[in-house]
């Protein structure tokens, strides 16, 4: 069919104009605004160079698209076409072509001819007349229409005092880039003021971002159509660039792009929209061509590219993660859907005591932390200091050195630039170099015997602890004697750790140390006190309750504490995280069980596809995973769920609630796990393991108990969640399970961040303050604080500065009431008995483990002795950071000088102790109080 062919066909058909006029239709408008198109650069101008006509080749192309758009239009039944639509189709057209430089100087070109339309809006008196530096005055009428979308829905939100704001600080002469950076310094400034501003704040970020990733200034209202019309063309700029899969082109990518909902990317904070932008969106050249909604379908297309149905699942992922009710973690985000999809956020590996094995689990370390994966090493294998060795007869120098060069490989290797790299190192307490280990993190000493980047922790058997209680003796052996150690858990560690202290005090043991065992329990406190490390975390619990423990040890966890995986020499550990977002679950006052369950199905689903996507560095981590198909589903915003249900973090009801979240979590994750199996088999070792013996995370308590001498396990085993527990164990019998373990809490840092929400399961650290992280430093403030205050007319200036004043708390605020002092109870104003408690409950349904940070105000050697202790009774499996702050926190002067100066940064200071010792305190750059952001 040609040009003349066409107009004859479509002779009968009209067009409207904008103005209302109906006119013939005629294919050479058509066949005109191409060739124009064809005459612009990228930026929609004239060529420069003087290009004025076009080759034969252009003449060609222009022919043969104009034929296509005609060919589209007449399938069309409608005998008026509408203008727009009809630029649609030309649009269309380029970018199914591949000409995307042309797409994009007509898509430029629309824009322009669409400002050219826009009324002219007078500035009120006061706002000066601005030159930009290309000559052009500043459009006062754009930039109003820019603040007041962005003010849409927030009726805190004054558009004209930021856009006066604003304009204190522009000039003439001034780029449009600098005057959209004013603006957003402008909101920014205001965000202590009210939470409104933080999403004013982000939806100006987010122009700024659409206008980089467009190529044009696209408002909110007009962004749905960009989405749509620009999505293909950016999957393929992707593709192009080499940073996005070619397979990604084979989806109907004009289906996906008309499942984008725009409207969502008002649900973002300023820390998580520019989180995402410095992080996350995949950029070319330093140009990002990615948006919030085309980045999570991005991720979703990636995790259901081996789908039958893959259009339908990407949507389906897309919905769940673009509202928010569940994220995937950090390294799903950034890799799925790439030429390099490693997805999984956690490697555990067990290190051999040989020269060759030491060093291949550092290279091991470097391959997986190059394309962001978080760290956890078993090093109790290795010899400690000056055990024999046979090949060269000489002495070991223990496994020290070695960390040395372990921290060295986490600085240098630092998740291809986009995190730190970050690793944790673990060493059972009867080692020998336990000693010395316990200082790796100080600060004085031989700086060649410490590791300052690297996290350690202490992998505690039940045994130490029973010694600890009766004050008794503990011995320190050197695990090339006592080799079987290292694989050994509960009733048998106990009698082989017996058996060998007899044979130390034959003789028959040349390298042995006995100490004090409360004495080395005081130095693991006073050493996790001073400097934060190493963790307590207890052997026995996460091997006597483990599912897998017919296949295998679990001889450490990993990164953040909340895996506990089987490794040994040939296999490591490897695990998929995500978390459940529960303020989002909430409905009618209570859990959400009806879209808990289908947010759960969805999620297991995604994190079981990890498995097989994935790309593993290293084969020992692929055929782990392949066999044991381990996933970790969390969650997350647990203390705002509180808020939202009026619940005060210290208070029995906070406990059960964390009882009742945990079990209807874990419920559900153990049931999509069971309809995996059915739909795609069992994983290879399941027989022999827990689930196959019918003996469920909550049956395995017994287990532990009957391990431990009485009274050593005090554990509420009730369910107070009334779930069917018996429907799963039928399920469970006859289907399977698909993964062998399915449930851990992570500490969720940067993708709480990205959703809006606190932390994992942490209480809040404080009602206002800045939060840093590798993005910058972010105003933080309670909205729900905010709402409360309002409601009582407490909302103002003043308390804006008494929250600064007393560091974000309400505790010294006279005129603040008494039950929102206790509902909005900071972290260090918790007792950390009750996050203990809300632990445990958890940690019962958990088949993994938990990262649990203690907050401990006046920290002592007692109040540590007792919150450990607490937690090995309670039958925690592992604990995270110690956080601290002194007793003696220095009073704020009654003059008050000073109060409205800035909000203070979210890093505990030292503080000066009498006679407690130093503080343990944050790291500059951490996220709040979640110390490291490598799994999540």
């Amino acid at each position: 069919m040609n040009l003349a062919e066409i107009n004859e066909l479509m002779k009968q058909r009209l067009v409207l104009k904008r103005d209302g006029n109906a006119v013939p239709f005629t294919a050479d408008k058509i066949r005109a605004a191409i060739t124009v198109a064809f005459l612009k650069n990228e930026k929609g101008e004239p060529w420069t160079s003087g290009k004025t006509a076009l080759s034969q080749a252009e003449h060609e192309t222009v022919d043969g698209l104009t034929v296509q758009v005609c060919a589209a239009l007449s399938r069309k039944n409608d005998a008026t076409l509408h203008i727009e639509d009809i630029q649609d189709q030309v649009e269309l057209a380029l970018m199914r072509s591949g000409e995307h430089d042309v797409a994009r100087a007509y898509v430029l070109y629309r824009e322009k001819q669409k400002q050219k339309r826009q009324p002219a809006v007078v500035a009120p008196e006061g706002i000066p007349e601005i030159l930009l530096n290309t000559g052009v005055p500043l459009d006062y009428a754009f930039v109003k229409r820019l603040v007041d979308l962005a003010c849409v829905g927030l009726p805190s939100a004054d558009a004209d005092a930021v856009v006066r704001e604003a304009y204190k600080n522009v000039y003439n002469g001034v780029p449009m880039a600098e005057v959209l950076k004013s603006l957003l310094l402008a909101s920014r400034t205001m965000m202590e003021k009210d939470p409104d501003y933080d999403k004013v704040t982000a939806r100006l970020l987010l122009h700024t971002v659409r206008t980089e990733v467009f190529g044009l200034e696209v408002t909110q209202d007009e962004a749905q159509q960009a989405y749509e019309k620009a999505f293909a063309l950016l999957i393929h700029k992707g593709i192009a660039a080499g940073r996005i899969a070619p397979f990604m082109a084979e989806f109907d990518l004009d289906r996906l792009a008309k499942a984008l909902v725009a409207e969502r990317d008002l649900q973002y904070g300023y820390i998580g929209l520019q989180t995402l932008y410095d992080r996350y969106f995949l950029h070319h050249d330093g140009v990002r061509f990615e948006l919030p909604q085309s980045f999570l379908m991005r991720v979703a297309m990636g995790l259901a590219s081996k789908e039958v149905h893959r259009e339908e699942r990407a949507i389906e992922f897309y919905n769940l993660l673009s509202s928010f009710d569940f994220m995937s973690s950090t390294p799903t985000l950034f890799n799925s859907g790439t030429p390099r999809p490693q997805l999984s956020s956690c490697f555990l590996t067990t290190v051999s005591d040989d020269l060759e094995g030491i060093y291949d689990s550092i290279k091991d370390n470097a391959l997986l932390a190059k394309f962001s994966g978080g760290l956890g090493n078993d090093w109790t294998p290795v010899r400690a200091l000056g055990s024999h060795i046979r090949g060269t007869n000489g002495n070991s120098q223990g496994v020290v050195p070695f960390l040395k060069v372990v921290n060295d490989t986490a600085v240098a290797v630092n998740q291809g630039g986009k995190r730190a790299g970050a690793v944790c190192s673990y060493l059972e307490t009867w080692h020998l170099d336990i000693e010395e280990f316990l200082d790796l993190r100080k600060n004085t000493g031989d700086d060649r015997r410490r590791t300052h980047d690297m996290n350690t922790a202490n992998w505690i058997p039940d045994l130490f602890m029973k010694r600890v209680m009766e004050k008794g003796e503990w011995t320190l052996f050197t695990p090339s004697e006592v080799p079987d150690l290292h694989d050994l858990y509960g009733r048998k560690f106990e009698a082989a750790y017996e058996a060998y202290e007899a044979k130390a005090e034959r003789g028959e043991i040349r390298l042995f140390k006995k100490v004090q065992a409360l004495d080395l329990w005081r130095k693991m406190l006073s050493m996790i006190f001073e400097t934060g490390h190493p963790w307590i975390t207890f052997k026995d619990p996460c091997n006597i309750r483990s599912p897998q423990q017919h296949a295998g040890v679990v001889h450490s966890s990993n990164l953040c504490t909340e895996i506990t995986l089987n490794t040994s020499s040939d296999e490591i550990a490897v695990c998929n995280l995500g978390s459940v977002n529960l303020p989002a679950h909430i409905k009618d006052g209570r859990l959400d069980l009806v879209k808990l369950r289908k947010t759960v199905s969805t999620a297991m689903r995604m994190l079981d596809n990890v498995i097989d996507i994935n790309y593993y560095g290293v084969d020992k981590a692929r055929n782990s995973n392949m066999r044991h198909r381990p996933v970790a589903l969390g969650m997350m915003g647990f203390h705002e769920f509180l808020y939202a249900l009026r619940v005060p973090y210290a208070s029995e009801e906070a406990v059960r609630l964390a009882d009742e979240t945990a079990e209807a979590v874990c419920y559900y994750a153990y049931l999509a796990s069971t309809e995996l199996a059915e739909e795609r088999g069992r994983y290879e070792s399941y027989a022999g393991s827990l689930w196959d013996l019918g003996i469920l995370p909550i049956d395995s308590i017994a287990m532990l108990a009957n391990q431990r001498d009485e009274g050593h396990l005090q554990l509420d085993t009730k369910s107070y969640g009334g779930m069917d527990w018996e429907l799963v164990r039928a399920r469970i019998r006859w289907h399977g399970m698909r993964n062998s373990n399915c449930v851990a809490i992570a500490p969720t840092a940067t993708i709480s961040n990205i959703v809006g929400v606190s932390a994992s399961i942490d209480p809040t650290y404080q009602q206002l303050y800045v939060k840093s992280n590798m993005s910058g430093e972010f105003t933080d403030i309670n909205a729900y604080l905010v709402r409360d205050l309002k409601e009582r007319g407490l909302w103002d200036e003043v308390m804006v500065s008494d929250l600064k004043y007393f560091d974000g708390s309400l505790a010294k605020i006279e005129r603040v009431p008494a039950d929102l002092k206790l509902l909005y109870a900071t972290a260090f104003e918790i007792e950390p008995h009750w996050l203990i408690e809300a632990a445990a409950r958890r940690q019962k349904w958990i088949d993994q483990a938990q990262s649990l940070n203690i907050y401990m105000a006046g920290a002592s050697g007692k109040k540590l002795d007792e919150t450990y202790k607490l937690a090995w009774l309670r039958g925690l499996k592992t604990t995270y950071y110690l956080r601290t702050i002194g007793a003696t926190h220095s009073e704020k002067s009654t003059s008050r000088p000073g109060t409205l100066n800035a909000v203070a940064p979210a890093i505990a200071t030292p503080v000066a102790e009498e006679a407690a010792g130093p503080v343990c305190t944050l790291r500059p750059g951490d996220d709040g109080f979640s110390a490291c952001d490598a799994c999540q």
